[in-house]
Formats: structure tokens, sequence, C-alpha cells
């Protein structure tokens, strides 16, 4: 991950965020810049991990969602976050490693709101998740 920040840091802290993905090492390297920058992170290995985390934690502001995972794959768990009012309006960004050629519009066309390819480029990401909560209602 590499870093050339020109989103507000001071528009990120204090944010509530949920990384789904079933790689802990991905998990680990995200989690361990975002704390850094005094984000309150959940994270879970699955979609159903997701699902239930949402459901017991509406103060969640936004969902990095890896796309590549057994049993409930990142589309599946975007539409059935997607599908329902309580969660409906939470932003998700598709997070994939193995990015080809029409993939960001496969995931923007299950729900995701962006789409960020894995190595991720910590700016980036950065960028999109304040364009994201930009306005957000805490």
């Amino acid at each position: 991950m590499e870093n050339t920040l020109t989103v507000n840091e001071d528009d990120l802290r204090g944010r509530t965020i949920l990384i789904v993905d079933d790689e802990p090492r991905n998990t680990f390297a995200l989690t361990s810049y975002l704390e850094q920058l005094e984000l309150n992170i959940y994270s879970t290995e699955d979609g159903f991990g997701a699902i239930d985390l949402l459901s017991k934690h509406p103060e969640i502001e936004i969902v990095l969602m890896d796309m590549m995972m057994p049993e409930m794959d990142g589309y599946e768990t975007i539409q059935r976050i997607k599908g329902k009012k309580e969660t409906a309006h939470i932003p998700i960004i598709a997070v994939t490693a193995k990015a080809m050629k029409g993939d960001r519009e496969k995931c923007l066309g299950a729900g995701a709101a962006e789409y960020v390819s894995k190595p991720v480029r910590i700016s980036e990401l950065l960028e999109k998740m304040g364009a994201l909560l930009h306005g957000y209602d805490r």
C-alpha cells in the first residue's frame, strides 16, 4: 500500500467502517493503516459475518468488501445488504484482487458505490471513502 494522501484526514477521523475480507493479511494491513487515522474498525472474514455485524452495529458508516470470498461472495453479500431497509443506505466499496475487464461495472451493478483493485492504493481508497462519507448523516 502506498500513501500520497490528498483527502483531509480529519474528515475520516472517528468514522466507523467494516472490512470484509477472507484473507487475514489484507485485513491486518488495512486495519493497521486505518487505525493510525483514528477510524473505528470492525472486521469479518465472510459475508455472513458482515450481515451480522451490520445488524448489531448501526454505527457502521461504510463497508470495504472483498469480492472473492468462499461460501457467500462479495456480490451476493452486497445484494443482501442493499436488499435490507436497515442497511441499504450504507455505501460499499468493492475491493478485488483479480481485476478483470468489466469487474468495476459488475461490482457497481451489484450495488457497490465504488471500486478499488488490490493491491490497494491507500490514497485512492481514502479519497473514495472521503467522497462517500462527505455529508453522511452520523
